[in-house]
């Protein structure tokens, strides 16, 4: 739980200096109501990769010392398991994360022999700013800006709906939740390990 949350305030210490620079790109104030529109995002890829806060099992079977791992991907990508030490996990999909480890412990001469599982448990995004209950909550499929918002418990009296700042990948764009609200055309999906940022209102 500490090292979620160590990740968690991390990753909020970046989307804060990200929200800076997003202020200056582009936003739907200003502009008539049936104009406005938020960005874009770029089209991911695989969204079965793991991320950066995902949790992780890795079970260990056939060998004279079963086990199961669990494990969180630190913000680094990294995971560690006995024996064989730091082993990249960000980008990887579950299948040639468990063939990696199978071969680590191969080569390493651990094992001669060695089944390796790899499942996901709950994948995360992050919520942060003006919502009632800052923090993690838990992805799915169907997990857009304001499901997310409304599972953290909705926003707080002076939360600045029409600038969120969604982090992802190291880029950061502002989405007008207000809107968001209005249309769900204009409500963007998310990713596991997405993080928004609720800013709190000059008024």
């Amino acid at each position: 739980m500490q090292k979620a949350l160590c990740f968690f305030c991390a990753q909020l210490a970046i989307i804060a200096a990200a929200a800076v620079l997003a202020g200056c790109g582009a936003t739907t104030a200003g502009m008539p109501a049936g104009q406005r529109h938020n960005p874009v995002l770029p089209d991911e890829g695989n969204v079965a990769v793991f991320r950066p806060g995902d949790n992780l099992v890795v079970t260990l079977q056939g060998i004279p010392d079963p086990s199961s791992n669990q494990l969180q991907i630190d913000d680094q990508g990294l995971i560690s398991l006995p024996y064989i030490g730091a082993l990249k996990a960000s980008g990887e999909t579950a299948a040639v994360l468990a063939q990696q480890i199978r071969e680590k412990y191969i080569s390493k001469k651990i094992y001669t022999a060695v089944d390796v599982s790899v499942t996901a448990t709950e994948r995360y995004v992050y919520v942060g700013g003006e919502v009632a209950r800052p923090g993690r909550v838990v992805w799915a499929p169907d997990l857009t800006v304001t499901k997310a918002v409304q599972a953290a418990g909705g926003f707080a009296i002076y939360a600045r709906q029409a600038k969120v700042s969604l982090a992802r990948n190291g880029r950061s764009y502002v989405i007008d939740a207000a809107l968001a609200e209005r249309n769900p055309a204009e409500d963007p999906r998310l990713l596991p390990g997405d993080l928004l940022n609720v800013p709190k209102s000059a008024f």
